[in-house]
């Protein structure tokens, strides 16, 4: 398997799980009667898997290297809990679709803001009319699937 098709296929993955954690951390948000209460579990468990990975990798020497790092970098940590926090407040209230959907769409369009201008030293891929037209298309794609 060539390298494009092994990352595809893992982001594939990761991208099936989106809407799979919404669902499992909204409904355990829900039992518990408190979507923060579920985020922090998600986290939890979250910590344990990526430390037993960072033991496995052999990364762990790599953590001291965290200190020297930009702060602005750290903002990752903020984004994740407020995607986490919010799709487990908001999903059992829009539905799990509705809310990945909107989720999707700020992705197609801070993707192509972060690629065009290459911000966080990501790889410059200007948005052309045909990138925009595909990331228009995309997005009609998405929201097809919402509709009743």
């Amino acid at each position: 398997m060539s390298p494009t098709t092994t990352y595809a296929t893992i982001m594939l993955a990761a991208g099936i799980g989106i809407p799979v954690l919404a669902a499992l951390n909204a409904a355990l948000g829900q039992r518990l009667g408190a979507p923060i209460a579920a985020g922090t579990i998600l986290f939890c468990v979250a910590l344990g898997t990526t430390v037993i990975a960072l033991f496995v990798t052999g990364g762990v020497g790599h953590l001291s290297k965290a200190a020297d790092a930009p702060k602005h970098l750290f903002l990752a940590g903020f984004l994740v809990a407020f995607y986490v926090l919010s799709i487990t407040f908001v999903a059992p209230k829009f539905g799990v679709g509705n809310a990945v959907f909107f989720v999707l769409l700020g992705q197609l369009i801070s993707a192509a803001a972060i690629d065009h201008f290459g911000l966080f030293g990501a790889q410059i891929s200007p948005l052309s009319l045909t990138r925009a037209g595909g990331i228009g298309l995309m997005a009609a794609g998405v929201w097809l699937t919402q509709q009743a």
